[in-house]
């Protein structure tokens, strides 16, 4: 059944063929039909000739009695009989030659219709499948658009010091919500596409034969030399987009009851804390050991949901592949189960990497959920403090991964005044909210925490806002962020002042 594919693209040649073989048949019945009737002209013509010069007898005395009379005789008798051979010869031409090439005829107009129209109906739903493929194929790339113009949005939100928590929030669910539809509208794409693809074998190998049978030298009167085409490729326009959204990224902690922007927290009295920027750091971790216990927690957890939403993929991906073999196990006219064994065999090695990397992420979320389980372990560990020094989450709440990111700090550090310097230069400290005592003690190398010793009572200024960090001042007005569960920390209500420790 080579010629299911060599004939491939000559659907409307072999529609022009198929019609001149049954013109051709009927042209030859014709020609059967017109030697019947010269047959049966020819054998009423010779009766007639017999019938003119048969004498008539009227008595025995008139019957021939010489020799030639008698041969005369004979030679009428027998073309009489030969006119009577033509009869039946006619008759047996007109019965099982002219009646059977009619039968035949009209049996392959009857099978010729019928599977041109199955193959305009194959045409027709193929031209439709493509469609719709290249339909859900443009919706795809256009979600992927909107999710892609979604994440720089939030991006640029988050990295806004004057956005609001609502604004950032807002455009985190519009992320969300994009690249949902981005991975619905990905998964109706590739199920067009994969009904493409088997409606595009199944026409070129069942309907596309049906339609012509004859010998190798047709075939090669007609065939184009081209190679059908192949499996039509999927096109992922999500490689760009991302899966999750970390809650540890979101700027959650904008001081809504101040709303306080840029130039009203820029020019704090020189010696005083600063708006946090991002702070340059080292590479990130693939354990993500570089975060204080938390935000560990935090991303392993997040890390693993992705990756367990990737296993639930390549196992969605695995299962229709083991169908469509079975497929084409039962019909090898629509493909060769072999060439779905490179993809099955990607598909499982996809599947074992993602279940080793769950395994891994597993151990170490297990690791940093039995270090924040007490306290006690806490105090003498020295992966926290290892944390804590390598770097910490911005009291925004929003992390930086980024090494080459700007660092915000006192104009002494970083050679430069700023223009509202000198206007609030005079400004009062913020007031204490409370007071905490240090459980542990903490370095506080990091530009923009304080240094704290095991049993120091400071000030409480600036509660936890959800990241783990707590602002504190000492009485000789230092302020920084501390870790809250290094600290006990006890508020004060109503209170507009410093508090006084006893």
């Amino acid at each position: 059944m080579s010629w299911g594919t060599e004939l491939w693209d000559q659907f409307d040649s072999l529609d022009k063929h198929t019609q001149w073989g049954i013109d051709f048949l009927e042209r030859y019945a014709k020609f059967v039909k017109e030697r019947i009737e010269i047959e049966q002209n020819y054998a009423k013509q010779l009766r007639n000739l017999v019938k003119k010069y048969c004498p008539k007898r009227s008595s025995k005395d008139e019957e021939p009695r010489f020799t030639s009379c008698v041969a005369f005789f004979n030679i009428l008798n027998e073309l009489n009989d030969y006119a009577g051979q033509r009869e039946v010869v006619a008759e047996e031409m007109a019965h099982r030659v002219y009646g059977e090439l009619m039968r035949y005829a009209h049996d392959l107009k009857t099978e010729r219709k019928l599977h041109l129209q199955e193959g305009r109906k194959a045409q027709q739903y193929l031209d439709m499948c493509w469609k719709q493929m290249d339909n859900s194929k443009r919706k795809f790339e256009r979600e992927c658009r909107e999710a892609e113009k979604a994440q720089q949005s939030y991006e640029r939100l988050d990295n806004d010091t004057n956005a609001t928590k609502a604004d950032v929030e807002k455009a985190k669910q519009q992320l969300n919500l994009r690249t949902h539809m981005a991975d619905e509208n990905k998964n109706e794409y590739a199920a067009q596409l994969q009904n493409f693809n088997g409606e595009q074998h199944k026409h070129f190998y069942v309907v596309i034969p049906q339609i012509y049978k004859d010998s190798q030298m047709v075939v090669d009167s007609f065939k184009s030399g081209f190679e059908p085409p192949g499996d039509f490729p999927f096109e992922d326009y999500s490689q760009h987009i991302y899966r999750t959204i970390s809650d540890g990224t979101i700027s959650a902690s904008k001081q809504e009851s101040g709303k306080v922007d840029a130039k009203t927290t820029v020019g704090k009295a020189k010696g005083k804390l600063w708006l946090f920027g991002k702070k340059p750091k080292g590479p990130a971790l693939e354990d993500f050991s570089h975060l204080p216990p938390e935000q560990r927690r935090k991303k392993l957890q997040q890390r693993i949901d992705e990756l367990n939403r990737e296993l639930q993929k390549e196992s969605d991906q695995k299962e229709a592949l083991n169908k469509m073999k079975d497929v084409y196990e039962k019909n090898p006219q629509m493909g060769d189960p072999g060439s779905l064994q490179p993809k099955l065999a990607e598909t499982m090695n996809n599947i074992d990497r993602l279940r080793m990397e769950i395994h891994k992420n597993e151990a170490w979320l297990s690791e940093v959920e039995g270090k924040t389980g007490g306290r006690g372990d806490r105090r003498h560990s020295s992966d926290i403090n290892h944390l804590v020094t390598q770097g910490r989450e911005s009291p925004e709440g929003s992390y930086t991964d980024d090494a080459n990111q700007e660092v915000r700090g006192p104009p002494e550090q970083h050679g430069h005044h700023n223009e509202f310097d000198d206007e609030f230069e005079d400004d009062d400290p913020l007031p204490a909210i409370g007071h905490c005592k240090a459980i542990y003690p903490f370095d506080g190398h990091n530009e923009g925490t304080l240094a704290m010793k095991e049993g120091e009572v400071l000030y409480i200024i600036e509660e936890d806002k959800g990241d783990g960090w707590t602002r504190a001042r000492r009485q000789n007005g230092e302020e920084g962020y501390v870790p809250t569960s290094y600290i006990d920390v006890t508020l004060e209500k109503n209170s507009k002042g410093a508090v006084t420790y006893i």
